[in-house]
């Protein structure tokens, strides 16, 4: 299923209407997750992002990958960069959003902070083949590094789960994060880490993938399951204890891909010996309100239970369809309900979010059709 283009996804779903439009019929045995694929379109230019989200909602986590990644990840590419929590689907042309990407390391070599990779093509890690799982609310990818992804997330915010596995080295995990965006479009920002908590946050501001002007962005990344070590922040591929925080600003002569920089928080072994959370919380308005996202709408880290509201949400969502799919093949009624899906993840609801229209107001941005 993964390799159908968009073109032939938009004439498979015309020729599955016509085959399950029909008459209602129960199945109490029957759950529409099982029959949506994600992956599908995710390589040959079909552009739809496959990461965890919401109906609508305005955070979209995902590994995102080298090559042609407008929403973040495609299934015919080789490397991981980093993950992100701010995706568009199926935009076509540059690049979109994927502003502040983070990235864990199982160690730095010879445990030197200065040896760990930093810069995007410095860290960028080989994917294992076939190992992606995506769900609604769900995504999941394997690291040649031994770091197991899992992320899911809620309207504004996102939560990932890293484990780590056997490694030659001793387990001090390292968690970075990025003052970057997928087409590289960032003039400026800064990042900073509360040396205390690990907290990490920071704003950048970015062109869009097209059209004119410029907007900001904030973020907001707290850490659970492992005992902090230390912090710092690391410009290009230098990295340091000592400041806390780091700023970039527009240069002439150095690339924004050359020029980036972020903040990080390294932990000794893990409580459990395997795995961290990171929850990430976005804003367009500020960063008070990116970490107040992520603290109302997941405080207890609680993962699994995350993971089941969202399946919950894109349930309601799809349940509103019934079809007879007697004597239809389940390969036919996964393009479906996949099609059926796909028209539920964009627009994206920014309500609140919006620092030019101060109004609780429903607000819903990126259109594309």
């Amino acid at each position: 299923m993964h390799p159908l283009s968009r073109k032939q996804l938009v004439g498979a779903i015309s020729t599955s209407l016509l085959a399950l439009a029909s008459a209602n019929k129960s199945n109490n045995d029957f759950d529409v997750l099982d029959y949506v694929d994600p992956l599908i379109g995710t390589s040959n230019g079909g552009h739809v992002f496959p990461g965890a989200t919401l109906p609508y909602g305005m955070a979209k986590a995902v590994a995102d990958t080298k090559g042609e990644n407008q929403a973040g990840f495609a299934y015919d590419t080789s490397v991981v960069t980093g993950f992100s929590h701010m995706h568009d689907d199926g935009t076509g042309g540059s690049p979109s959003m994927g502003n502040f990407p983070i990235f864990p390391q199982p160690s730095c070599p010879e445990d030197d902070i200065n040896k760990c990779q930093w810069q995007q093509d410095d860290r960028e890690t080989a994917w294992i083949p076939k190992s992606p799982k995506a769900r609604p609310g769900f995504f999941s990818i394997d690291l040649a590094n031994g770091v197991h992804a899992e992320m899911t997330t809620t309207n504004r915010s996102a939560l990932y789960r890293f484990t780590f596995g056997d490694s030659d080295t001793a387990l001090s995990p390292v968690v970075l994060v990025d003052i970057m965006d997928l087409p590289q479009l960032r003039s400026n920002g800064s990042a900073a880490v509360d040396p205390e908590t690990g907290r990490l946050t920071g704003n950048g501001t970015f062109a869009p993938s097209f059209g004119q002007g410029t907007y900001d962005m904030h973020f907001c990344v707290d850490f659970k399951g492992a005992r902090l070590r230390d912090t710092g922040v690391w410009s290009q591929n230098r990295a340091g204890f000592e400041p806390k925080s780091v700023k970039i600003e527009p240069s002439g002569t150095i690339s924004a891909s050359t020029n980036s920089a972020g903040s990080f928080a390294r932990f000794y072994e893990p409580d459990d010996g395997k795995s961290i959370m990171a929850r990430v919380g976005v804003s367009f308005i500020g960063v008070d309100q990116a970490c107040a996202n992520a603290e109302r709408e997941q405080p207890d880290y609680d993962f699994e239970g995350t993971v089941e509201t969202a399946e919950d949400a894109w349930r309601e969502k799809l349940n509103v369809f019934s079809v007879d799919a007697e004597g239809v093949s389940k390969e036919l009624q996964e393009v479906f309900w996949s099609g059926a899906y796909r028209t539920m993840i964009s627009p994206q609801d920014y309500t609140g979010e919006n620092p030019l229209w101060e109004s609780d107001e429903p607000y819903y941005d990126s259109f594309y059709w």
